[in-house]
């Protein structure tokens, strides 16, 4: 070949380079302006941090305009330029998250943001870009979790207002679902569910209370007491949280905590409902004082004249205190279990001593005995209400083995006419011994007739 003709190759092979380069070059687009409505505008800048080179920092300006452009394709090329020249560079791996979030590209887009967050675990723009997909894929808890992190990490963005808003929806799902594992009783579930609703919203009285039912049902109640506890303190007017505390410590055996409990649910709202829990409570409360041998009565075969004594003085103490004392002399008692109700009986004149001055409280009580003392015990009631009497005063029931001759007729007629004491086949067996069941039995329903004591002193009418 010629000098002339080589020299024209090289020129002519120069010039098919020089075109391929321009080709090149005509293909990447200039950086587009800034658009004045980003296509994303929910999406954070990931900016290239101070001290990086210019080209860098230029690659994710550009990356991000042609991304908030819309061209997807331009934008994923600086940004993926910017992962290949600088492995681990949280700003240009958030970039490419971001335009597979914008392709609602969602594991791949979460891919790229745990990559991002694996060099920097703060980078805020890929906490937010995290969120988003997050988000996307109704993962509510998690979204939540990174957006507040991404608040945490740069306070001057404005995302108060989506934590607010995803928050009551975290509670408003969460609630939802544990009520549903409730009724279907999945209890670990409902728990986990409040759980997850509190870290959510931990200044909601009401979820501590759900949380806590709970784990009451479960039988955690030492839980479910802190629980109960933690909503009153965020809401000392629920009603329920207090009542929740007091049957969850009425379940742990502090009678005196649940008391105070249930009290401070009355004092808010009163009803007949509490009304009634209180005085079951009070009466648990008051019976779980009383001597250990007061509490074996309902067991015995035969109640003595001491154990018919503690039953009228716990039972019928205002009623006995009401009526005016009579001081009387006993000398065998003073070191009895009961002494202190012996005294009472005796003093009302309801339980008579023996003329020997003795009390002889270790004696068996007969059917005849529980009669003549309720008969005592319905006079008292009837010197303060005459109206209520007239009924069990009026009646003389018909009994085969008491005839109205017999001197203990009045007292048992009075004491069956009241309802206090019934008849087996028609005979009322006076010498049968008085279990203690039977006792209580009849004291419970004298108790019932009687009613709230009067506040001025009554006698027994001999």
């Amino acid at each position: 070949m010629s000098h002339s003709a080589a020299r024209h190759v090289r020129l002519l092979s120069l010039a098919v380079i020089v075109a391929a380069a321009a080709a090149c070059a005509a293909r990447v687009p200039p950086m587009p302006p800034e658009p004045v409505a980003p296509k994303y505008p929910a999406f954070v800048f990931p900016g290239a941090p101070g001290g990086v080179d210019p080209v860098t920092g230029e690659r994710q300006v550009r990356g991000w305009r042609f991304l908030q452009a819309g061209d997807l394709r331009n934008a994923e090329r600086e940004f993926g330029d910017g992962v290949r020249s600088q492995p681990d560079f949280a700003p240009a791996e958030t970039g490419m998250g971001y335009v597979a979030l914008a392709r609602r590209q969602m594991p791949q887009a979460l891919d790229w943001f745990g990559r991002a967050l694996m060099s920097r675990a703060d980078y805020a723009p890929a906490l937010v870009g995290r969120g988003e997909a997050l988000l996307a894929l109704d993962r509510y808890p998690e979204a939540l979790e990174s957006f507040e992190a991404a608040a945490a990490a740069d306070p001057g963005l404005d995302l108060a207002p989506r934590v607010q808003v995803l928050r009551l929806r975290v509670v408003q799902d969460q609630v939802a679902t544990a009520r549903l594992a409730l009724q279907r009783g999945d209890l670990a579930e409902a728990r986990a569910r409040y759980e997850t609703a509190i870290a959510a919203s931990p200044e909601s009285g009401f979820l501590y209370r759900e949380l806590a039912l709970a784990e009451r049902r479960d039988g955690q109640l030492d839980a479910a007491g802190a629980h109960f506890r933690k909503a009153i303190e965020l809401d000392p007017f629920d009603v329920r949280a207090h009542t929740g505390l007091g049957a969850t410590l009425e379940a742990s055996g502090d009678l005196s905590g649940a008391l105070a409990a249930y009290e401070a649910a009355w004092a808010l709202e009163p009803s007949p409902a509490l009304d009634g829990r209180l005085g079951e409570l009070r009466a648990r409360i008051a019976a779980a004082a009383l001597p250990p041998e007061y509490q074996q009565i309902g067991d015995a075969a035969a109640v003595t004249r001491a154990d018919l004594a503690a039953l009228l003085g716990v039972r019928l103490e205002d009623w006995l205190a009401s009526s005016r004392p009579q001081p009387r002399l006993i000398t065998d008692a003073h070191e009895h279990w009961a002494a202190p109700y012996i005294a009472r009986a005796v003093q009302a004149g309801i339980i008579e001593p023996f003329p020997n001055h003795t009390f002889q409280p270790d004696v068996e009580i007969r059917r005849g005995d529980l009669a003549l003392v309720i008969s005592r015990m319905l006079d008292l009631i009837a010197q303060a209400r005459p109206s209520a009497a007239a009924a069990w005063r009026s009646s003389g029931p018909s009994i085969a083995d008491v005839p109205r001759s017999h001197l203990a007729y009045p007292a048992v007629a009075q004491a069956v006419g009241a309802g206090v004491l019934d008849v087996s086949g028609g005979a009322f067996h006076l010498g049968r011994p008085v279990s203690g069941a039977e006792a209580i039995a009849a004291i419970e329903r004298l108790a019932a007739i009687a009613g709230p004591a009067p506040v001025a002193p009554v006698s027994v009418v001999p």
